[in-house]
């Protein structure tokens, strides 16, 4: 048995968690940025605790509420200025993932003067200024990640950063935050995290601790998504969630993921599906193929599901997420193939897959 596990991230997660430990971040600096999106961090009503929290503790705030869903390297660079014009000395994100993501360049760019090019190869030599996780959906983990995902207009992908400075300092996670969020994001943002365990769990860099995080994420997505009833969830479900969410993030943090965040970036960059959906059209037909290496992990994946077999996987899904109508081209199948294989992370999978094997999930897919 071989273990290397870190999280440095620390948690705090529970009813008004924000408040009740504001003094954690006394110690990260006097001036701090809020990094967040133009709404979910208002209607949510995370940004006013959190402004009430850093006056509190007499630390001064300036807000930068201009994260996109999916931000570019255009958008953190505006970030990063933000941040030297304030003299921030801790970065604050608040929502889903594409704040969180976005806070991590930042905290990057806030300290760094270096180049697009250089940020995505690592090339900076100031570490980043500490940062404060406050996340307003229950998918992306990236509150307990040392990951940043952006999209690279360049490359025509996502892609992301990893760094062990860019694990948040701190993490807040408070269920009431989730409480006005639709049910067509919350089942997104839901998938999304089930991926992260699922790909976690199925890996290469799994170990018996990860796997453990891994089937208790699962399970309580897959109980949750069998029985939650669309614009009528509790905040004790919200909660569960959130809480699911945290650990597939802290899978993610040690294994990365796999075939179906490689696969779903292309229909997101390309077609503009929102992350978790994306993930969750091809992850039936991912297991599918990861079934021939790995049959044993499949099967647990889905009795934790709660399920019988991978049919009941896909209908579970397909009652959770909207319809997809995508039909792609000859042309579009070779670039979402091509631009796959050449994904660092599909070399997490335990059996790597070929083109054939990506044309055969997306036409298993229904996407083609």
């Amino acid at each position: 048995m071989q273990i290397k596990f870190r999280c440095p991230t620390r948690i705090f997660l529970g009813p008004n968690c924000v408040m009740e430990n504001s003094m954690e971040m006394s110690a990260l600096g006097k001036k701090a940025l809020i990094v967040t999106g133009a709404n979910s961090a208002k209607a949510s009503g995370a940004l006013q605790d959190m402004i009430s929290a850093l006056e509190q503790e007499g630390i001064a705030y300036s807000i930068f509420d201009e994260i996109e869903q999916n931000p570019s390297i255009k958008n953190v660079f505006e970030g990063g200025q933000a941040a030297k014009e304030f003299e921030a000395e801790f970065i604050i994100g608040i929502g889903g993932g594409s704040p969180l993501d976005a806070s991590k360049a930042i905290a990057i760019l806030a300290v760094n003067d270096i180049t697009p090019e250089q940020l995505m190869a690592k090339q900076w030599s100031i570490e980043p200024l500490p940062i404060v996780a406050v996340p307003t959906t229950a998918g992306t983990g990236s509150e307990v990640t040392p990951y940043a995902i952006l999209t690279i207009d360049w490359a025509e992908t996502k892609q992301s950063i990893a760094a062990d400075s860019l694990f948040p300092i701190v993490a807040y996670l408070d269920g009431k935050y989730t409480l006005s969020l639709p049910w067509s994001i919350t089942a997104n943002t839901a998938v999304d995290a089930l991926t992260h365990s699922i790909e976690g769990f199925i890996n290469n860099k799994a170990d018996s601790l990860t796997d453990l995080l891994a089937l208790e994420s699962i399970a309580i997505i897959g109980k949750l998504l069998r029985s939650i009833v669309p614009q009528q969830i509790s905040l004790t479900e919200r909660e569960e969630l959130l809480y699911a969410s945290m650990l597939g993030g802290i899978v993610i943090a040690h294994t990365g993921t796999g075939i179906i965040h490689a696969l779903g970036y292309q229909l997101t960059y390309f077609n503009n599906l929102p992350h978790g959906l994306a993930n969750g059209v091809v992850t039936k037909a991912v297991l599918e193929f990861l079934e021939q290496a790995s049959p044993i992990k499949v099967k647990q994946v889905v009795d934790a599901l709660g399920c019988n077999n991978l049919d009941e996987v896909g209908a579970l899904l397909i009652r959770v997420l909207p319809g997809v109508s995508i039909s792609l081209t000859e042309e579009e199948q070779k670039k979402y193939v091509t631009k796959t294989l050449q994904a660092k992370n599909i070399a997490n999978c335990p059996k790597p897959p070929k083109e054939e094997d990506l044309y055969k999930i997306l036409l298993s897919s229904k996407l083609c």
